[in-house]
């Protein structure tokens, strides 16, 4: 090879490592969840999630998000949804968990889509390419919070959840967690406009009203840890201690499903078993 064959060589590797190949066109079809970076989607063979059963204390906030993606999975009228509030009690869980259970009956027809909050710019682009697939997408955005000068986020989100010139495609939905209500924060400030101060407060809560449906989650009592304790320990056939429990949750500072899963994977672990 002459010097020169081998220098074009060294130029065209250099130009395809500055500019890869275009991603190849995602296939929607074939798999129960994706996450989306942006640009593009990867496929995710199989979705994460407790089963229903497991995830106790939030009883009525269960029954209607499963209520509710079934409808978007059935081809039904369905709710952009709002999951809030205290952190561990099973917001995110139960996203996946509702769409893993309406794949149960009928796989082909819903698939999970994961978008970072660093990726939200996108949004448009991705709603686009899934207006014209025969399937339904929820779109899922976990732990979503905005900054104190961050409006054009929230904006953004809002007109593309409501109010939007393009309407959004009837096949998808958002289920967004966020640990706050209104998604940005709030601080007494708001309330000192001398014109009009409820003017502040409905601009941040704009947002949140966007979404059909809206569900609090709480720190949960004592009784309902040691219920998701025991589900979860039943379900992997884990003997626990009452008092054992208890205490662990009292080291952490907190009492909430995570904590309890935390508790179940220190059972695992000293009973030398993989969970």
């Amino acid at each position: 090879m002459s010097d020169q064959d081998e220098l074009l060589g060294r130029i065209a590797d250099a130009l395809e490592r500055l500019a890869p190949p275009s991603a190849l066109p995602t296939d929607w079809l074939t798999h129960p969840a994706y996450v989306w970076n942006g640009n593009a989607a990867r496929p995710i063979a199989r979705i994460e999630a407790p089963p229903l059963a497991l995830l106790k204390g939030i009883d009525r906030q269960k029954q209607a998000v499963r209520e509710n993606v079934s409808r978007l999975a059935a081809g039904s009228a369905a709710h952009d949804m709002l999951l809030w509030g205290a952190r561990g009690m099973g917001k995110s869980a139960l996203v996946r968990a509702a769409v893993r259970d309406a794949q149960a009956d009928a796989s082909a027809r819903l698939a999970l889509i994961q978008a970072g909050t660093d990726a939200l710019h996108s949004l448009p682009v991705l709603l686009a390419e899934l207006a014209g697939v025969g399937r339904n997408f929820l779109v899922y955005i976990d732990d979503l919070g905005f900054g104190e000068d961050d409006m054009d986020g929230p904006r953004h989100l809002r007109s593309w959840l409501e109010g939007g010139v393009e309407a959004r495609p009837a096949n998808v939905r958002l289920a967004v967690t966020s640990n706050r209500r209104a998604i940005l924060p709030r601080t007494m400030s708001e309330q000192d406009d001398p014109i009009n101060p409820r003017d502040a407060v409905d601009d941040r809560l704009a947002l949140a009203d966007r979404f059909g449906l809206a569900l609090g989650f709480h720190a949960c009592s004592q009784d309902e840890y040691l219920a998701i304790v025991g589900g979860y320990a039943e379900a992997h056939g884990l003997s626990w201690e009452e008092a054992d429990a208890l205490e662990w949750a009292k080291r952490r500072g907190a009492r909430s499903g995570r904590v309890a899963w935390h508790y179940i994977v220190e059972l695992a672990g000293r009973a030398g078993t993989r969970i």
